[in-house]
Protein backbone atom coordinates (compact mmCIF):
# COMPACT_ATOMS: atom_id res chain seq x y z
CA UNK A 1 0.00 0.00 0.00
CA UNK A 2 1.38 3.19 -0.90
CA UNK A 3 0.95 6.48 0.93
CA UNK A 4 -0.84 9.36 -1.14
CA UNK A 5 0.05 12.75 -1.96
CA UNK A 6 -2.93 14.06 -0.97
CA UNK A 7 -6.55 13.25 0.95
CA UNK A 8 -7.82 11.97 -2.64
CA UNK A 9 -9.65 8.51 -3.44
CA UNK A 10 -8.56 6.04 -5.91
CA UNK A 11 -9.09 2.82 -7.40
CA UNK A 12 -9.42 0.15 -5.25
CA UNK A 13 -6.98 -1.86 -7.30
CA UNK A 14 -4.14 0.32 -6.76
CA UNK A 15 -4.53 -0.26 -3.02
CA UNK A 16 -3.05 -3.83 -3.93
CA UNK A 17 -5.07 -5.32 -0.63
CA UNK A 18 -4.24 -9.13 0.33
CA UNK A 19 -6.64 -9.61 3.15
CA UNK A 20 -10.23 -7.48 2.13
CA UNK A 21 -11.81 -6.89 -0.90
CA UNK A 22 -12.28 -3.50 -1.41
CA UNK A 23 -15.41 -2.59 -4.04
CA UNK A 24 -16.77 0.87 -4.62
CA UNK A 25 -20.03 1.39 -7.08
CA UNK A 26 -21.54 4.92 -6.03
CA UNK A 27 -22.87 5.45 -3.96
CA UNK A 28 -21.62 2.61 -2.20
CA UNK A 29 -18.57 0.82 -1.35
CA UNK A 30 -17.90 -2.62 0.10
CA UNK A 31 -15.12 -3.50 2.34
CA UNK A 32 -15.21 -7.58 2.78
CA UNK A 33 -13.30 -9.30 5.29
CA UNK A 34 -11.63 -12.25 3.19
CA UNK A 35 -10.10 -14.14 5.54
CA UNK A 36 -12.38 -17.19 5.67
CA UNK A 37 -10.38 -20.11 6.28
CA UNK A 38 -9.42 -18.98 9.48
CA UNK A 39 -13.17 -17.67 9.96
CA UNK A 40 -11.96 -13.72 8.96
CA UNK A 41 -9.59 -13.52 12.11
CA UNK A 42 -7.73 -10.16 12.45
CA UNK A 43 -3.87 -10.14 11.38
CA UNK A 44 -1.89 -7.21 11.21
CA UNK A 45 -1.97 -6.81 7.40
CA UNK A 46 -5.95 -6.76 7.46
CA UNK A 47 -6.11 -4.36 10.52
CA UNK A 48 -4.04 -1.85 8.45
CA UNK A 49 -5.88 -2.43 4.91
CA UNK A 50 -9.26 -1.91 6.95
CA UNK A 51 -8.14 1.24 8.22
CA UNK A 52 -6.54 2.63 4.58
CA UNK A 53 -9.99 1.26 2.92
CA UNK A 54 -12.00 3.20 5.50
CA UNK A 55 -9.38 6.16 4.86
CA UNK A 56 -10.18 6.03 0.86
CA UNK A 57 -13.90 5.97 1.44
CA UNK A 58 -13.95 8.67 3.47
CA UNK A 59 -12.01 10.85 1.09
CA UNK A 60 -14.59 9.40 -1.89
CA UNK A 61 -17.53 12.19 -2.51
CA UNK A 62 -18.91 9.84 -4.51
CA UNK A 63 -19.59 7.38 -1.87
CA UNK A 64 -22.42 7.97 0.39
CA UNK A 65 -22.82 4.27 2.30
CA UNK A 66 -19.95 2.01 3.55
CA UNK A 67 -20.80 -1.70 3.86
CA UNK A 68 -18.66 -4.11 6.08
CA UNK A 69 -19.44 -7.52 5.74
CA UNK A 70 -17.24 -10.79 5.66
CA UNK A 71 -16.74 -13.76 3.26
CA UNK A 72 -17.92 -17.51 4.19
CA UNK A 73 -19.66 -18.54 7.38
CA UNK A 74 -18.07 -16.14 9.94
CA UNK A 75 -18.41 -12.55 9.80
CA UNK A 76 -15.08 -12.11 12.34
CA UNK A 77 -13.87 -13.80 15.16
CA UNK A 78 -11.77 -10.91 16.25
CA UNK A 79 -7.98 -11.54 16.56
CA UNK A 80 -6.41 -14.45 14.76
CA UNK A 81 -4.00 -15.69 18.30
CA UNK A 82 -3.89 -19.61 16.30
CA UNK A 83 -1.16 -17.98 13.77
CA UNK A 84 0.60 -15.59 16.56
CA UNK A 85 -0.95 -15.61 20.13
CA UNK A 86 2.37 -17.36 20.94
CA UNK A 87 4.20 -14.37 20.21
CA UNK A 88 2.33 -12.40 22.72
CA UNK A 89 3.28 -14.38 25.57
CA UNK A 90 5.88 -12.64 27.67
CA UNK A 91 5.76 -10.03 24.83
CA UNK A 92 4.21 -6.84 25.70
CA UNK A 93 6.05 -4.14 23.48
CA UNK A 94 4.41 -6.67 20.42
CA UNK A 95 0.92 -6.89 22.04
CA UNK A 96 1.40 -2.71 22.48
CA UNK A 97 1.74 -2.76 18.72
CA UNK A 98 -1.02 -4.94 17.90
CA UNK A 99 -3.36 -3.33 19.99
CA UNK A 100 -2.19 -0.06 18.59
CA UNK A 101 -3.13 -1.28 14.65
CA UNK A 102 -6.93 -2.16 16.06
CA UNK A 103 -7.78 1.31 17.23
CA UNK A 104 -6.28 3.27 14.33
CA UNK A 105 -8.59 0.38 12.37
CA UNK A 106 -11.74 1.45 14.83
CA UNK A 107 -10.99 4.86 15.06
CA UNK A 108 -11.01 5.48 11.20
CA UNK A 109 -14.43 3.39 10.90
CA UNK A 110 -16.32 5.40 13.33
CA UNK A 111 -14.70 8.63 11.74
CA UNK A 112 -15.26 7.67 8.42
CA UNK A 113 -17.64 10.86 7.87
CA UNK A 114 -20.65 8.32 6.39
CA UNK A 115 -22.39 6.37 7.70
CA UNK A 116 -21.19 2.95 7.55
CA UNK A 117 -23.68 -0.78 7.79
CA UNK A 118 -22.57 -3.91 8.91
CA UNK A 119 -23.49 -6.66 6.72
CA UNK A 120 -23.12 -9.53 9.30
CA UNK A 121 -23.47 -12.58 7.35
CA UNK A 122 -22.19 -14.81 10.02
CA UNK A 123 -21.47 -15.64 13.18
CA UNK A 124 -19.15 -12.65 15.60
CA UNK A 125 -17.28 -13.19 17.90
CA UNK A 126 -14.99 -10.81 20.11
CA UNK A 127 -13.69 -8.50 18.51
CA UNK A 128 -16.06 -9.31 14.97
CA UNK A 129 -18.94 -7.96 17.22
CA UNK A 130 -16.73 -4.68 18.31
CA UNK A 131 -16.15 -4.41 14.41
CA UNK A 132 -19.93 -4.59 13.96
CA UNK A 133 -20.64 -2.30 16.84
CA UNK A 134 -18.44 0.16 15.39
CA UNK A 135 -20.90 0.66 12.43
CA UNK A 136 -24.03 2.75 12.39
CA UNK A 137 -26.13 0.17 11.83
CA UNK A 138 -26.29 -3.46 11.29
CA UNK A 139 -28.71 -6.54 10.15
CA UNK A 140 -27.49 -9.80 10.74
CA UNK A 141 -28.87 -13.40 9.40
CA UNK A 142 -31.03 -14.70 11.72
CA UNK A 143 -28.92 -17.83 12.10
CA UNK A 144 -25.52 -16.49 13.44
CA UNK A 145 -24.62 -15.73 17.13
CA UNK A 146 -22.81 -13.21 18.98
CA UNK A 147 -19.78 -13.96 21.55
CA UNK A 148 -17.67 -12.91 23.63
CA UNK A 149 -14.78 -15.04 24.77
CA UNK A 150 -11.75 -12.74 26.11
CA UNK A 151 -12.32 -13.45 30.19
CA UNK A 152 -12.08 -16.93 29.13
CA UNK A 153 -8.56 -16.91 27.17
CA UNK A 154 -6.62 -13.90 28.67
CA UNK A 155 -8.28 -11.07 27.28
CA UNK A 156 -10.06 -8.23 28.47
CA UNK A 157 -12.50 -7.38 25.62
CA UNK A 158 -11.70 -3.55 26.02
CA UNK A 159 -11.67 -2.83 22.55
CA UNK A 160 -14.83 -1.42 22.09
CA UNK A 161 -17.13 -3.90 23.85
CA UNK A 162 -16.89 -2.80 27.66
CA UNK A 163 -16.99 0.89 25.87
CA UNK A 164 -19.81 0.36 24.07
CA UNK A 165 -22.09 -2.35 25.12
CA UNK A 166 -23.68 -0.88 27.90
CA UNK A 167 -24.69 1.90 25.87
CA UNK A 168 -26.23 -0.47 23.21
CA UNK A 169 -27.90 -3.02 25.39
CA UNK A 170 -27.83 -1.44 29.22
CA UNK A 171 -25.44 -2.09 31.85
CA UNK A 172 -26.92 -5.69 32.98
CA UNK A 173 -27.37 -6.72 29.56
CA UNK A 174 -23.45 -6.19 28.87
CA UNK A 175 -22.15 -7.95 31.92
CA UNK A 176 -24.24 -11.31 30.95
CA UNK A 177 -23.11 -11.20 27.51
CA UNK A 178 -19.13 -10.41 28.68
CA UNK A 179 -19.13 -12.19 32.11
CA UNK A 180 -20.91 -15.21 30.99
CA UNK A 181 -19.32 -15.58 27.25
CA UNK A 182 -22.62 -17.46 26.04
CA UNK A 183 -23.99 -17.10 22.53
CA UNK A 184 -26.45 -14.36 21.87
CA UNK A 185 -28.73 -15.59 18.83
CA UNK A 186 -29.48 -12.97 15.85
CA UNK A 187 -32.71 -12.37 17.51
CA UNK A 188 -31.90 -11.97 20.79
CA UNK A 189 -29.16 -9.61 19.88
CA UNK A 190 -32.07 -7.92 17.68
CA UNK A 191 -34.71 -7.78 20.37
CA UNK A 192 -31.81 -6.17 22.71
CA UNK A 193 -30.65 -3.70 20.41
CA UNK A 194 -26.61 -4.93 19.81
CA UNK A 195 -27.72 -4.99 16.26
CA UNK A 196 -31.09 -3.24 14.13
CA UNK A 197 -32.32 -6.32 12.40
CA UNK A 198 -32.25 -10.27 11.91
CA UNK A 199 -33.40 -11.10 8.76
CA UNK A 200 -33.21 -14.71 7.35
CA UNK A 201 -30.29 -15.16 5.02
CA UNK A 202 -32.23 -15.06 1.74
CA UNK A 203 -33.31 -11.69 2.61
CA UNK A 204 -29.94 -9.89 4.17
CA UNK A 205 -28.66 -8.79 0.90
CA UNK A 206 -32.79 -6.68 0.52
CA UNK A 207 -32.70 -5.87 3.65
CA UNK A 208 -28.69 -3.64 3.61
CA UNK A 209 -29.69 -2.28 -0.27
CA UNK A 210 -33.02 -1.18 1.02
CA UNK A 211 -30.88 0.48 4.18
CA UNK A 212 -28.09 1.57 1.72
CA UNK A 213 -30.75 3.21 -0.60
CA UNK A 214 -32.00 5.35 2.60
CA UNK A 215 -28.96 6.31 3.82
CA UNK A 216 -27.36 7.33 0.54
CA UNK A 217 -30.44 9.87 -0.22
CA UNK A 218 -30.05 11.95 2.72
CA UNK A 219 -27.53 15.23 2.87
CA UNK A 220 -24.42 14.18 2.62
CA UNK A 221 -22.33 17.01 5.04
CA UNK A 222 -25.45 17.07 7.55
CA UNK A 223 -25.64 13.19 7.88
CA UNK A 224 -21.42 13.65 8.50
CA UNK A 225 -22.30 16.17 11.34
CA UNK A 226 -25.52 13.68 12.55
CA UNK A 227 -22.92 11.30 13.02
CA UNK A 228 -20.14 12.91 14.59
CA UNK A 229 -23.02 14.09 17.30
CA UNK A 230 -24.65 10.45 17.97
CA UNK A 231 -20.71 9.45 18.21
CA UNK A 232 -20.09 11.56 21.23
CA UNK A 233 -21.35 8.77 23.85
CA UNK A 234 -18.87 6.30 22.08
CA UNK A 235 -15.90 8.30 21.90
CA UNK A 236 -16.67 9.92 25.37
CA UNK A 237 -16.32 5.86 26.74
CA UNK A 238 -13.93 5.11 24.24
CA UNK A 239 -11.17 7.79 24.31
CA UNK A 240 -11.53 7.33 28.36
CA UNK A 241 -10.25 4.11 28.43
CA UNK A 242 -8.58 2.03 25.35
CA UNK A 243 -5.10 3.96 25.72
CA UNK A 244 -5.06 2.76 29.24
CA UNK A 245 -6.52 -0.96 28.20
CA UNK A 246 -3.55 -0.86 25.48
CA UNK A 247 -0.95 -0.77 28.23
CA UNK A 248 -2.58 -3.16 30.94
CA UNK A 249 -3.39 -5.35 28.38
CA UNK A 250 0.24 -5.29 27.52
CA UNK A 251 1.37 -5.53 30.37
CA UNK A 252 -0.93 -8.44 31.49
CA UNK A 253 0.69 -10.31 29.17
CA UNK A 254 3.82 -11.03 31.77
CA UNK A 255 1.31 -12.65 33.98
CA UNK A 256 0.44 -15.86 34.66
CA UNK A 257 -3.18 -15.51 33.79
CA UNK A 258 -2.34 -14.44 30.44
CA UNK A 259 -0.31 -16.71 29.61
CA UNK A 260 -2.41 -19.73 30.53
CA UNK A 261 -5.50 -18.66 28.79
CA UNK A 262 -3.66 -17.74 25.71
CA UNK A 263 -1.66 -21.15 25.90
CA UNK A 264 -4.92 -22.65 26.59
CA UNK A 265 -6.80 -21.51 23.35
CA UNK A 266 -4.16 -22.48 21.30
CA UNK A 267 -4.15 -26.15 22.59
CA UNK A 268 -7.51 -26.11 21.85
CA UNK A 269 -7.71 -25.23 18.59
CA UNK A 270 -4.48 -27.56 17.37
Amino acid sequence: MSEPDAPLPVEPAELGFERIRYEKTPPRATITLDRPEVLNAFDFRMLRELARACEDASWDDDIRVVVVTGEGRAFCVGADLKSWGAELIDNPPMYWKWFGAFKDMHDRLREIGKPTVARVQGIAVGGGNELQMACDLAVMVDDAFIRHVGPEHGSVPAGGATQWLPIMVGDRRAREILMLCEQIPAMQAAEWGLVNYAVPRSELDAKVDELVEKLAAKLPQTMRYTKQQLNWWRDISWHETVNHARDWLALSMLGEEAKEGIQSFLDRKT
